[in-house]
């Protein structure tokens, strides 16, 4: 299934924002550094921090017990199982 990046989506809601004449300056510096648009800059780094925004907001709550299991496992992974595998290819839900 083919990916839907920020350029290959169908742009059909226009957004207006005022910004610091020098914060532009930055943005369209940046933009053309990277041989992008300003608005395809600012919508794939607005889009980029929405997703760790919203992964940083998962919480785990933990006893002292579970919170030294997971560390175990972070530290010794198992080796990876085809659903595992099957999972890491999968879309992410903001995709």
């Amino acid at each position: 299934m083919e990916q839907l990046t920020p350029e290959r989506l169908r742009h059909d809601k226009p957004v207006s924002i005022r910004m610091p004449q020098r914060t532009k300056d930055l943005i369209e510096r940046a933009a053309t550094t990277l041989n992008k648009t300003f608005s395809a800059f600012v919508i794939e780094s607005a889009t980029e921090h929405a997703v760790d925004v919203l992964l940083n907001q998962t919480v785990f709550n933990l006893s002292a017990e579970q919170a030294e299991a997971f560390a175990q496992v972070l530290e010794n992974p198992p080796a990876p199982t085809e659903k595992l595998k099957a999972l890491m290819k999968s879309r992410a839900p903001w995709e």
